[in-house]
């Protein structure tokens, strides 16, 4: 298991929730835009966290925190998550889940087991920009549409987002997201940002005109869809 990173305190990466966030080294995409770069690219080479320290801390924090949000790269590509999931559950935090909806039989089985109590999925484009926006030349869609659906049964407390990029996201490609995630509790459309660990250079935030055509776009299919951290 590769941890990262553990910021101990956040009041945005979970709502409702004070929390902290663990941070998982490694991911399967190579999103241009991903504000995690050197997670996704060189997690082997950074420091490392164990997860008695993880422990230690939270045990410190009972009454103090009341939830742990597990993001990275992509947390599901852990083989010992559930089980990590498990002793924070024991310890009597909620869980928010950070993933990009790549292992659906796995996120079932964590939400079938309630180890999970909010997740939070990344829906990267349109099905037909979805290669372009993961960064990979080629991309199965079975497993996105199937943990979408799987969300889509409000089993637990839930959200979908998409971070826009000027040049790789269009209205169009919000549109096709609208039908794809139609009926939705919450979905946020977030505007790139660069946080000076970014994956590939040229990528840039759309304007606020364009982002107000893009939110359009989705409300057709959900109407509660909104911004997040735009001015």
């Amino acid at each position: 298991m590769i941890i990262n990173g553990l910021q101990k305190l956040t009041l945005l990466d979970f709502p409702g929730r004070t929390a902290c966030t663990v941070f998982f080294g490694g991911c399967n995409f190579r999103c241009p835009f991903c504000h995690n770069a050197s997670l996704v690219l060189d997690s082997v080479s950074l420091p490392r966290i164990s997860q008695e320290e993880v422990f230690s801390f939270l045990e410190k924090r009972k009454g103090l925190l009341d939830g742990v949000a597990v993001t990275g790269g992509e947390p599901t590509l852990q083989r010992d998550l559930p089980d990590f999931l498990k002793r924070i559950k024991e310890l009597g935090f909620a869980v928010k889940l950070d993933t990009n909806g790549s292992d659906p039989a796995g996120l079932r089985r964590m939400i079938e087991q309630g180890l999970v109590d909010y997740a939070a999925m990344d829906i990267k484009s349109s099905p037909e920009g979805y290669a372009a926006a993961a960064g990979i030349t080629a991309i199965d869609l079975k497993p996105i549409f199937e943990s979408t659906a799987l969300l889509l049964e409000g089993r637990i407390e839930y959200e979908f987002r998409t971070t826009a990029v000027k040049g790789l996201h269009t209205p169009e490609d919000f549109d096709a997201i609208g039908r794809m995630i139609e009926g939705a509790e919450k979905y946020f459309i977030q505007c790139f940002k660069d946080s000076g660990d970014i994956l590939a250079d040229g990528c840039g935030a759309p304007s606020r005109s364009e982002l107000d055509e893009m939110l359009a776009a989705v409300r057709k299919y959900v109407p509660s869809a909104c911004l997040r951290g735009v001015d």
